[in-house]
């Protein structure tokens, strides 16, 4: 049972939050297609696309076997079993920890949401992908935006905040939030090495991935509204204690 006081988070309106959470899916699934439409299919576009392909053609060309096997492990960091083995660890997690569900209902919808409105981008988009030897097997998927990418923000961003919010050892949580937010790099970069992604679904990747973010905490974690800025695990440490508020009341009374 966790023995702090987590982040008191306002009560949801479960009927609003869905469908927020569903009309942001929408509007960001409908604005990423259209990006990823006119960026395959419009002609004065094609100069902007043979920059990239010079980009993934020179990664191709100074590939290393020691780059190779770092930028597999990179790649795998968020693979489909990785997302979803992770997912499952931090919503078992995050409930014993903080002892509720809104933190694993966060992490749940980051991921789950991300890759609804990523399958609706890429059947809309058909991108194919660079023309260069993939390193890794293709899915069937296009290749506009990163999946991959996408997923690794949601999710790992998704952690940052939980970590960032409630840890009480803020040099604990500084170093995992600085991991959180270093991974997503190290995945776009990997996926760019490999050859699975042209650089503006890597772009993309991360933009959507990180609006999806904003949804799913504005809606499921939203702070309070008096929130000044200060963490809330470092608030909570300064609050005085029930022992403190004695000593302080006794002391007033003896002036």
């Amino acid at each position: 049972m966790n023995s702090q006081r987590p982040t008191p988070y306002p009560p949801i309106d479960n009927r609003r939050a869905s469908a927020r959470l569903l009309g942001g899916g929408v509007l960001l699934a409908l604005a990423l297609s259209i990006v990823g439409w006119l960026i395959v299919r419009v002609p004065g576009l094609q100069a902007w696309i043979s920059g990239e392909n010079t980009v993934n053609r020179w990664l191709a060309d100074h590939r290393t076997p020691q780059l190779n096997t770092y930028s597999h492990v990179g790649s795998l960091m968020s693979d489909t079993i990785a997302c979803i083995a992770l997912l499952a660890v931090m919503v078992i997690a995050t409930r014993v920890w903080l002892g509720r569900w809104r933190e694993p209902l966060a992490l749940m919808a980051a991921i789950i949401g991300e890759l609804l409105v990523f399958l609706v981008v890429t059947a809309v988009v058909q991108r194919d992908r660079p023309g260069v030897v993939h390193l890794d097997p293709a899915p069937p998927t296009s290749s506009f935006p990163s999946g991959h990418v996408a997923a690794a923000v949601a999710l790992y961003g998704c952690i940052a905040v939980i970590v960032y919010r409630e840890m009480r050892t803020r040099w604990l949580a500084s170093l995992i939030v600085a991991g959180c937010v270093a991974i997503p790099l190290v995945v776009g970069a990997s996926r760019l090495y490999r050859g699975m992604h042209h650089p503006t679904d890597v772009l993309f990747g991360y933009i959507g991935g990180g609006l999806w973010l904003v949804i799913v905490v504005t809606t499921i974690l939203p702070l309070p509204r008096d929130h000044t800025g200060t963490s809330p695990s470092a608030a909570r440490a300064e609050e005085p204690s029930e022992g403190d508020v004695s000593v302080s009341a006794s002391t007033h009374r003896q002036a």
